[in-house]
């Protein structure tokens, strides 16, 4: 599984990393928001490790900007601060951390706080809406029993829309998190779309375009497209 760590502190960026590599993860790290926002629109990890006071942009600022947004609001956040007071600790709760360790901390702390917050994600990796089964692990769709072989960017898309039924993600967000930047692709997108819709046959259906804003997934009686 794939780690971001947010942290500026070079040593304590290091010993995160190391930690977490030898425990079999695969790590990114970042000094800055900035490169982290580069990298996290190329690719999504599976789980980020949060430092708050950071140069340029607050961790919590950070913190929200995820959360307010569908496509990376559901990646579990570990804040590692030395804020250690309990109204520190209760803000970055209250704004959508999983968990929050406070500096100074164990590294065995550290891999064990890890392993709960992706055991709880493994859970998730199956996705069910209306005759339609996602398996992210086993990386296969079935539509009422029937096997539908999807390509890699169909195959994402599908999962990116029935991760959260009903919610409307906009076209910019849909090419930032599938294509990785959002120019001149807005007809390669269109096109997925219609092909995915075809694959799932009757199911189809269920993908609703939201004129002028972008695409859902959603059981409705007749569709806008």
């Amino acid at each position: 599984m794939l780690i971001y760590i947010l942290e500026d502190d070079e040593n304590i960026r290091e010993i995160e990393s190391y930690t977490l590599r030898t425990s079999g993860y695969e790590i990114r790290d970042f000094e800055l928001p900035q490169s982290f926002y580069k990298a996290l629109a190329d690719k999504k990890p599976d789980l980020i490790i949060l430092d708050i006071m950071l140069p340029g942009e607050d961790g919590l600022k950070v913190l929200k900007a995820l959360k307010s947004n569908n496509v990376y609001s559901e990646i579990p956040v570990i804040i590692i601060s030395a804020k250690t007071t309990e109204l520190d600790r209760v803000k970055g709760l209250d704004l959508g951390a999983e968990d929050y360790l406070c500096k100074p901390f164990g590294v065995m702390e550290l891999v064990s706080r890890v392993k709960a917050r992706l055991r709880k994600l493994d859970n998730k990796h199956t996705y069910s809406y209306c005759g339609i089964e996602l398996s992210d692990s086993e990386r296969t769709v079935f539509t009422d029993g029937e096997r539908v072989e999807l390509t890699y960017k169909e195959f994402e898309l599908l999962k990116l829309l029935i991760s959260k039924p009903k919610t409307v993600f906009t076209r910019e967000a849909i090419l930032s998190s599938i294509w990785g930047y959002d120019d001149n692709l807005g007809r390669t997108l269109d096109m997925h779309i219609n092909t995915l819709r075809k694959k799932l046959g009757d199911k189809g259906r269920y993908i609703f375009t939201v004129r002028n804003v972008g695409y859902k997934l959603e059981k409705e009686d007749k569709n806008e497209a």
